[in-house]
């Protein structure tokens, strides 16, 4: 927001929407509004060259409709390079919905949604994510067929969280091979931040595995619930990004990595579930690698659910899901090594294999 005085009178002039600071010469961004149902959305496509923009729809409570569209905005973007260094046939796309999802959501919000995903006619197509699930994608499938992530009973691979989950999981034995040059995760301590349906799983599998797992998260009771299942400690320091362990591992919201906590941190490789995990990627990104600290690109190993989704568009089964999923771990030593061979912070290397490889399809479709 900016404030400009004009003859004595201050006026507010609001900054544009083409002028956000996460505004990455997007496609589209669609503004979704429905008074009957409450629903206020915001669809954001970053890229659509590799094939239709997929990514999940978050219903969150924003402070404020500006940073519902600076998270969309930087969403739908990390779902095109996800897309891209993954290998598949898919642009990036994100979509938010203003709210409360366990006081606000309703069916008829979600079914207005669905509407509007319909109403891009396949240029976006959508899945679940945080504040939304497997029974909401159900009930988008009945308004439109561009939904993915919907239950085995409907035909479709159900929740990719475990995938997901997965994927991290081979993303974070190989960042440990690199950098510990063992990927043996037996004795390694590990924080996990964020113990939602991804955050879970990969307690299990670490705990499985003999590391040394400790969790936090804002719900009390699902630290307990998780510490008991699993035979975890839950955090009790004073300052989580402080804590002298090996294995820092986000798994809740973005920007976790920012001013505020990175010079705290003593964790030597930091590889995790949730989305857009420095602050500023470039300062951010530049400071961990002059530090010594391994970050393993977000967009990179958690990109098991979008795998696991896109099955239901070209028809794999959960098997080769698995294995794609799996696959991560070798792409995650490849981007290591060409981040070191050129020099360059590991977020920059996942970013420009991605690039060049949306870049390398413009060319082949400007020259058809």
């Amino acid at each position: 927001m900016v404030t400009e005085v004009v003859n004595g009178n201050e006026l507010q002039k609001i900054d544009p929407v083409f002028g956000q600071v996460s505004f990455d010469n997007h496609e589209q961004i669609v503004f979704c509004n429905d008074k009957d149902t409450g629903l206020k959305a915001i669809i954001g496509i970053h890229n659509t060259v590799l094939g239709p923009a997929l990514g999940g729809t978050r219903m969150w409570k924003y402070a404020n409709e500006w940073e519902a569209l600076n998270d969309v905005l930087r969403l739908s973007r990390g779902m095109s390079y996800k897309s891209a260094i993954t290998g598949l046939n898919l642009g990036g796309g994100k979509a938010v919905i203003i709210g409360d999802a366990k006081t606000e959501k309703t069916p008829e919000m979600i079914l207005k949604f669905g509407e509007y995903v319909n109403s891009l006619s396949g240029k976006y197509i959508t899945a679940e994510d945080v504040g939304t699930t497997t029974q909401d994608m159900d009930m988008i499938r009945d308004v439109t067929p561009f939904v993915t992530g919907v239950s085995v009973e409907k035909g479709g691979s159900g929740n990719p969280s475990p995938v997901t989950a997965y994927g991290v999981y081979m993303g974070m034995k190989a960042a440990a091979k690199y950098q510990f040059g063992s990927d043996d995760l037996n004795g390694k301590r590990v924080l996990v931040q964020g113990i939602g349906h991804v955050g879970e799983t990969l307690v299990e599998y670490l705990a499985k595995e003999g590391a040394d797992v400790q969790i936090i998260d804002i719900n009390q009771g699902r630290l307990e619930e998780v510490s008991s299942k699993y035979g975890v400690k839950i955090f009790t320091g004073a300052d989580l990004y402080a804590a002298d362990v090996d294995i820092y591992s986000p798994c809740a919201l973005g920007a976790t990595i920012n001013d505020d906590t990175i010079n705290k941190i003593k964790a030597k490789v930091i590889a995790g579930a949730a989305n857009n995990q420095l602050a500023n990627e470039t300062v951010h990104g530049q400071i961990l690698k002059d530090r010594g600290i391994l970050y393993a690109p977000d967009f990179l190993i958690n990109a098991g659910g979008i795998i696991n989704v896109y099955a239901e568009i070209v028809g794999y089964d959960s098997a080769e899901a698995m294995r794609r999923t799996e696959n991560i771990y070798n792409t995650t030593l490849e981007i290591l090594s060409f981040s070191e061979q050129n020099g360059i912070t590991t977020q920059a290397a996942a970013m420009s294999i991605a690039q060049k490889r949306i870049d390398d399809r413009k060319k082949e479709n400007a020259a058809k």
